[in-house]
Order: structure tokens, then C-alpha cells, then sequence
């Protein structure tokens, strides 16, 4: 599938709107399953019904960016640094090659390839913790807060400097080290967040300034 298919999501953007017939005709397959799979995307709140019209994703504002990112830094910044410290390097080692599909993935601008990878890696690497209920709040976050403007990082080589940040915390905790591995956890959530948050430049110029997140500071 190519990198440029489907909505590119972005913060703020003017609302699209949907309709399971539309979809339905373009994909080649009946009304019926994509109206239940579009339902089934508003219950977990990604979409909105619009009356009579069809669906829209549901808009995000930095505000709900920040939260969610926030929120994720609580429980996954910990976790790593807890997961490193169980001396699972077998189970650690064996998700490298997950790591670097990642990397191979934004290097070719793979998008869809990439968001696979990128989230097998995080929700197999958190379920080493032990902890399901874990696992699956995490995989719900992600899907709340998606990821923006993915196919114009990647044309900028951005995305893959995000996406070796993965390998360089698989080292880290394959070498035990749980402070390390946690400050690369956060700084990597941080760099991600920051790649998300484009505005527009307080000059009028047209440009683009980036807003950091502030997530919590790990503790040494």
C-alpha cells in the first residue's frame, strides 16, 4: 500500500466527512461492514457520527496531544525502566527485528509500514512488564492521539531519526541500564510530541515553529 494513502491527519485541519457508501465504492465491497466498521471507530472515539452525512474524525486539539502524550509518559517512562532491570535480555533481543523495521521502514517512507512496526514494538515491549490491563490502556492512547503529519516528516528524514531512537533504548535495556533506558523512553516521547505540535509562526510568515511538551522529569 502506498505511504500516501488514507486521511493525512492533522491538528486543527477543516473536518472531512465520511460516508459508508462513498467508502464502500472506492474499496470495492458492500455499505454494510465498512457503516459497522465506522461505528465501531466512533465507540472507541476516533470518528463522529454527522447526522444524515456520514463520519468525521474526531478532531484533536495540542491541548488533547499534550494529555495524551503526558499520560503515556507516566505509565510507559517507568515501565522501561522497571522492564530493564527483570534481566529479560532474550525476550529483549528478540524484538530487534521489530526496532529495525522500524527504521527500514521510515527510511523507504512506508507509513503504513512504519505505524505497524512502531506499534508492535511499544505494546511488546510493555507487555515484558507482566501487566495486561497495561498493555492494553497504552494501545488505547496511541489510538486516541494517532500520529500527524507522518508522510511530511518522512519527506524531511525526520522520521527516521525518530525511528532509530528505538534501537538506541532496545540497547539500553538489553544492557540493563533502567536510568538511561528511561530517559531515552521520555526523550523520545518528547521528540515525537514536538514533531507532532505544527502551528502556525507568530510572524505571519508562513513558517512553522515546533512546541516541546513538557512531560515529567525522570528521577535519577
Amino acid at each position: 500500500m502506498s505511504s500516501s494513502s488514507g486521511p493525512e491527519w492533522s491538528v486543527g485541519a477543516r473536518p472531512v466527512i465520511y460516508s459508508a457508501p462513498a467508502l464502500a465504492a472506492e474499496f470495492g465491497v458492500s455499505a454494510t461492514p465498512v457503516r459497522e466498521a465506522m461505528l465501531d471507530l466512533a465507540r472507541e472515539g476516533l470518528v463522529e457520527a454527522v447526522r444524515n452525512k456520514g463520519f468525521r474524525i474526531t478532531e484533536l486539539t495540542e491541548q488533547d496531544l499534550d494529555d495524551f502524550t503526558e499520560l503515556r509518559a507516566m505509565i510507559e517512562v517507568p515501565t522501561v525502566g522497571r522492564i530493564a532491570r527483570m534481566g529479560k535480555t532474550s525476550e529483549l533481543k528478540a524484538l530487534r527485528p521489530l526496532a529495525l523495521a522500524i527504521v527500514a521502514a521510515a527510511a523507504e517512507h512506508d507509513i503504513i509500514g512504519y505505524l505497524e512496526a512502531d506499534r508492535r514494538f511499544h505494546l511488546e515491549l510493555l507487555g515484558l512488564a507482566g501487566n495486561r490491563r497495561l498493555v492494553e490502556e497504552v494501545g488505547n492512547l496511541r489510538k486516541r492521539s494517532r500520529l500527524f503529519g507522518l508522510n511530511r516528516l518522512a519527506a524531511q528524514a525526520q522520521l527516521v531519526t525518530s525511528a532509530e531512537e528505538h534501537v538506541q533504548l532496545l540497547d539500553l535495556l538489553i544492557a540493563g541500564d533502567a536510568q538511561r533506558a528511561e530517559t531515552c523512553m521520555l526523550a523520545h516521547m518528547s521528540h515525537v510530541r514536538s514533531l507532532w505540535a505544527e502551528e502556525e509562526d507568530d510572524t505571519g510568515a508562513g513558517g512553522v515553529r515546533i512546541r516541546r511538551v513538557s512531560l515529567p522529569v525522570a528521577e535519577a
